[in-house]
C-alpha cells in the first residue's frame, strides 16, 4: 500500500479526532432538557452526564504523556480515539442515567488523551517554521467545536434525538481510525520510564476535584459541603503534586518543562485568554435565552460567527506572524478582546441582533490574534523528547481555564441574580466586565512574551527552503 506523507496524514486524522472530544465538552449541554425527560429525573441531575465527562477528561489528560511516550504515539491515539468512539455509541444507546454517566466516563477517558497527543504528533512531524501555516487548520477543530455546539446540539434534538449528538461521532470517528490505522506511522516507543503512580493519583484526583467544584459551585451553590469539601481537597492534593513531581525522576506530569520561558509564558496567557474567550461562550447563550428569549438553536446561530471571525483572521496571521512575531500579535488581539467584550455589558433589552452578532465576529477576530502566536510560540524552543509531556501540560492548563473561565462567570451571575426570578441584565453584564478582565490579564501577561524565544518559528518557509 502506498504511503502518504505524515504531513497530510497527521494533521487529518488530529482535526477529526479533536473536533470530536472539545465538540463533546459543549454540545451535551442543550440536550440535557431532552435527556431529563426521557429517564424521568430532573434537570440538575442530568447534570452529572456533563461532570462526568469533564472528571474524565481531568483524570487521563495529565497521563497522556506518560502513555504516549512508553507505548508510542500512535497506539495511544488509535487506542484513545477506537475508545472514543466506542463509547459515544454506547452513550447513545443509554438505557438509564446512569448508565449514560458511565458511558460518558469512558468518552472522557477517550478524549482525555486524544488531544495531547494528537497535538505533540503534530509538533513532531513539522518543524518549527511550519507550525505557523499548519496552526491555521489545526485551529479549526478547537474554534468551530465549541462554538457549533449550541447549534449542532440543538439541530440533533429538536429533528432527531439527544441519542444523535452521539451517533454522529461513530462515522467521523470510524473514518478517522481507519486513515490513521492505514497511513500513520507514529513515532516508537521511548525508553521505558518508571510509572509515576503518586503523581498519577495526585494529578488526577487534584484536577478532578477542583474541575468539580467549579462546574458544581457556580449552580449550587460555593457553600455546599461537597463543594467546599472538593475545592479544599482539590487545592491542597494539587499542591502536594508540585512538591512530589519536582522530586520525582520521571513525573507523569513534568512540571519542570515550565522552567522553558516561552512555554511558560504562552501556557499562562493560554490559561487567562481561554478563561475569557470560553467563558464568553458560555455565557452569551445563556444571556440570549434567559433575558432575550431566545431558543437554543437562535443564540447558536446568533454566536456561531465568531468562529467566523477566528477563522478569517488566522488567514491573515499566520501570514504577518513571520514578520512581527508573538508578543505584538498577542497584545493586539487581547486588548481587541477586552474592548469588544467590555462592550457586550452594554447589550440591553432591545439591542438589535446584528449588533449582537457583529460582536460576536470581533470576539472571533481578536482571538484570532492570539490563538496561533501563543500555541507556536509555546513550542518553539522545546526539545523534541519532551513534546508529549509538555502537550500534556499544556492541554491540561487550557482544560482549567476554560473550566475557571466559565466558574468565574457563572458566579458573578449568580451572586447579582434577582432572587426568585432569576439574573437579569446587570448581572450579565457583569460577568461580560469580568471576562474583559481575564482579557486584561493576558494582555499583561503578554507584554512578558519575547519574540527572541520564537525566532524558529518566524523564518518564512519560502526562505528556509531557499538558503537550503
Amino acid at each position: 500500500m502506498p504511503q502518504l506523507s505524515q504531513k497530510i496524514v497527521v494533521p487529518v486524522v488530529y482535526v477529526a479526532a479533536v473536533f470530536m472530544s472539545i465538540l463533546d465538552s459543549t454540545v451535551v449541554n442543550v440536550t440535557l432538557p431532552s435527556i431529563a425527560r426521557q429517564f424521568q429525573v430532573q434537570p440538575e441531575q442530568g447534570h452529572a452526564v456533563i461532570i462526568g465527562y469533564l472528571l474524565s477528561l481531568a483524570v487521563f489528560m495529565p497521563v497522556s504523556g506518560w502513555l504516549a511516550d512508553r507505548f508510542g504515539e500512535k497506539r495511544v491515539f488509535l487506542t484513545s480515539l477506537a475508545l472514543f468512539v466506542a463509547a459515544s455509541a454506547l452513550c447513545g444507546l443509554a438505557q438509564s442515567l446512569p448508565a449514560l454517566v458511565v458511558f460518558r466516563v469512558v468518552q472522557g477517558a477517550g478524549g482525555g488523551m486524544l488531544v495531547p497527543v494528537g497535538m505533540a504528533m503534530v509538533l513532531r512531524v513539522f518543524e518549527p517554521v511550519e507550525r505557523p501555516r499548519l496552526t491555521r487548520m489545526m485551529n479549526l477543530a478547537t474554534i468551530f467545536a465549541p462554538a457549533s455546539g449550541p447549534v449542532i446540539g440543538g439541530l440533533l434534538t429538536v429533528r432527531l434525538s439527544w441519542r444523535y449528538v452521539f451517533y454522529v461521532n461513530i462515522p467521523i470517528g470510524a473514518a478517522a481510525f481507519l486513515f490513521g490505522l492505514l497511513f500513520l506511522t507514529g513515532s516508537s516507543p521511548a525508553l521505558a520510564r518508571r510509572f509515576d503512580v503518586a503523581g498519577f493519583l495526585l494529578s488526577g484526583s487534584g484536577f478532578g476535584a477542583v474541575i468539580y467544584a467549579l462546574s458544581e459551585g457556580p449552580e449550587r451553590g460555593w457553600d455546599r459541603p461537597d463543594v467546599l469539601v472538593t475545592g479544599a481537597l482539590g487545592v491542597a492534593l494539587l499542591i502536594t503534586l508540585v512538591l512530589v513531581e519536582l522530586r520525582t525522576e520521571t513525573p507523569v506530569l513534568n512540571l519542570r518543562l515550565l522552567g522553558n520561558r516561552p512555554f511558560r509564558t504562552s501556557s499562562s496567557v493560554l490559561f487567562l485568554s481561554t478563561a475569557a474567550f470560553l467563558g464568553v461562550l458560555y455565557l452569551m447563550p445563556q444571556f440570549l435565552q434567559t433575558v432575550r428569549g431566545f431558543d437554543p438553536l437562535e443564540s447558536g446561530l446568533t454566536t456561531f460567527p465568531e468562529a467566523v471571525g477566528v477563522v478569517i483572521c488566522l488567514q491573515v496571521i499566520a501570514r504577518v506572524y513571520p514578520r512581527v512575531g508573538p508578543r505584538r500579535l498577542q497584545l493586539v488581539g487581547l486588548l481587541g478582546l477586552a474592548a469588544v467584550v467590555g462592550w457586550m455589558a452594554l447589550i440591553g433589552l432591545d439591542t438589535p441582533r446584528w449588533q449582537i452578532v457583529a460582536l460576536m465576529f470581533l470576539a472571533g477576530v481578536s482571538m484570532g490574534f492570539v490563538f496561533m502566536p501563543t500555541q507556536t510560540a509555546a513550542f518553539a524552543t522545546m526539545p523534541t523528547e519532551s513534546l508529549s509531556q509538555s502537550s500534556a501540560l499544556y492541554n491540561v492548563g487550557r482544560q482549567l481555564g476554560s473550566a475557571a473561565g466559565v466558574a468565574g462567570l457563572s458566579t458573578v451571575v449568580a451572586a447579582l441574580g434577582s432572587d426568585g426570578e432569576g439574573p437579569g441584565p446587570i448581572a450579565y453584564h457583569a460577568g461580560f466586565l469580568t471576562a474583559a478582565t481575564f482579557a486584561l490579564l493576558a494582555a499583561a501577561v503578554s507584554l512578558t512574551t519575547r519574540d527572541a524565544d520564537a525566532a524558529a518559528t518566524m523564518r518564512s518557509v519560502e526562505r528556509v527552503a531557499d538558503h537550503a
